[in-house]
């Protein structure tokens, strides 16, 4: 099948096909600002109007192989015409094979369908695990979208308003956010305080210790802005839960299966969790998620062994057959190392546009995980929503598909591409990018 060629907009967009089907939805056509898909290849999607976009967010981390991956859509079409429902010999296989990523001992998976659930699964088994009610997260953090997940995430108030009462027993506490830090402080004088504060203040102030089961915490924190700890910050928070008898619950929804430069965010860190929850890019667009933990996490502590998370839907033979296609690919194209290297590139040409843009207040990443900040003012880091919002319009009238979003008031750019993106790729997204940018500066 030949590739698609882009960035290419040849009407609207919206076009007269896109418009018509707004239309008829209910919707106004001004609201277009996110490709709908009449077919993808690599890094490019074309809408019904022929409209050919480069997506800067995989599907939103999900397409980390591209878009329609001819060995992982050969798979799926094999296993389609096997059986498409019930367990099949590649959900025990695919056990084995993340037993291997994660390089921590024997495992248990417990299957679903997306990160949320994945999120829903962990606050049960940490729980039932225990027998401790409490758990903490943090502030900026985004676990889904579900009940549980929302209860767990300190993202942005609307994920929350008029959804009360949500799960109790969730305390949320500071993330090493050191761009907008919730403290105030600056780092390295700082002396990692954010995490003092959870001992120091949250465990003598309001919440006993002996009562936490975990601790659900984001490699990088993806829809705050994509914040990154910094060094030892992570390796004190495993510390910290080792000492008090904590589990460790790392949710690599959005930073697992190449998307950093290695195949789990916490790997740049050296830290194995107790937990480790998958997804998004795991079947490369096909729906499959897992809660991993330790073979004798439960089998250890619970006397009835009932099923805590069974779905009618669990590891689905197209979910593990494109997951284990996905790892194939990831492993074969060396996918993480093309992920670390261009990465570095991109992230190095869109610093370049610092010196241009003052409305870029910072850029940060790991891989081809990076955030643009949109500022009023870079000294005083003054969010600018609507900067953000008007510069991913007018990329997306252009031809590149971006987003923004963040926490603490800030917003990011989202630039995150399929693994497969090359430098002249690169080189094309960020002239537009700027020309974006530049537009939105002189308007």
């Amino acid at each position: 099948m030949p590739s698609l060629q882009g960035p290419r907009i040849v009407a609207g967009p919206p076009g007269p096909r896109v418009t018509k089907l707004l239309r008829d939805s209910g919707l106004e056509p001004s609201s277009y600002s996110s490709p709908i898909i009449d077919e993808a290849r690599g890094i490019y999607v074309k809408d019904p109007d022929e409209n050919v976009f480069t997506d800067l967010i995989s599907g939103r981390c999900v397409v980390n192989t591209g878009y329609n991956h001819p060995r992982i859509v050969e798979a799926v079409k094999r296993q389609a015409e096997r059986s498409i429902h019930w367990q099949t010999e590649q959900a025990y296989t695919l056990i084995c094979r993340l037993e291997k990523m994660l390089d921590s001992g024997p495992k248990q998976v417990y299957w679903s369908q997306a990160g949320s659930l994945a999120n829903e699964h962990a606050i049960k088994a940490v729980r039932r695990a225990t027998g401790k009610p409490l758990i903490l997260s943090f502030t900026g953090s985004y676990h889904g979208s579900s009940m549980g997940a929302i209860s767990l995430s300190g993202y942005d108030p609307s994920m929350k308003r008029h959804y009360g009462p949500l799960i109790p027993g969730i305390v949320h506490v500071p993330y090493a956010s050191c761009y907008r830090c919730p403290l105030n402080l600056e780092h390295p004088s700082c002396a990692h305080a954010c995490l003092a504060y959870i001992e120091e203040v949250v465990f003598k102030s309001y919440v006993p210790a002996d009562e936490v089961a975990a601790v659900f915490v984001e490699p990088i924190q993806g829809d705050a802005g994509w914040h990154i700890p910094p060094p030892g910050w992570h390796q004190g928070l495993k510390k910290l839960c080792e000492r008090f008898g904590i589990l460790h619950v790392a949710d690599e929804v959005q930073t697992g299966f190449g998307r950093t430069g290695r195949w789990l965010g916490m790997d740049h860190w050296g830290v194995k969790p107790d937990v480790v929850l998958l997804g998004k890019a795991m079947g490369s667009g096909v729906p499959i998620s897992a809660c991993v933990l330790g073979r004798d996490l439960l089998e250890s502590t619970d006397s009835e062994p009932i099923p805590i998370h069974a779905q009618s839907f669990s590891a689905t033979p197209l979910g593990t057959a494109a997951a284990h296609a996905t790892i194939d690919v990831i492993g074969d194209e060396r996918l993480c190392e093309n992920s670390e290297r261009m990465g570095a590139y991109m992230k190095n040409r869109l610093t370049d546009l610092m010196d241009e843009h003052s409305c870029i207040g910072d850029v940060r990443g790991l891989g081809l995980l990076i955030g643009v900040e949109i500022v009023k003012d870079r000294a005083k880091k003054i969010p600018d929503p609507t900067s953000a919002d008007a510069i991913c319009a007018e990329a997306f009238r252009r031809g590149v598909y971006t987003l923004n979003m963040g926490s603490y008031g800030g917003r990011a750019l989202r630039v995150a591409p399929p693994l497969v993106i090359t430098e002249k790729q690169i080189d094309t997204s960020i002239e537009i990018l700027g020309e974006a940018i530049g537009k939105i500066e002189r308007d």
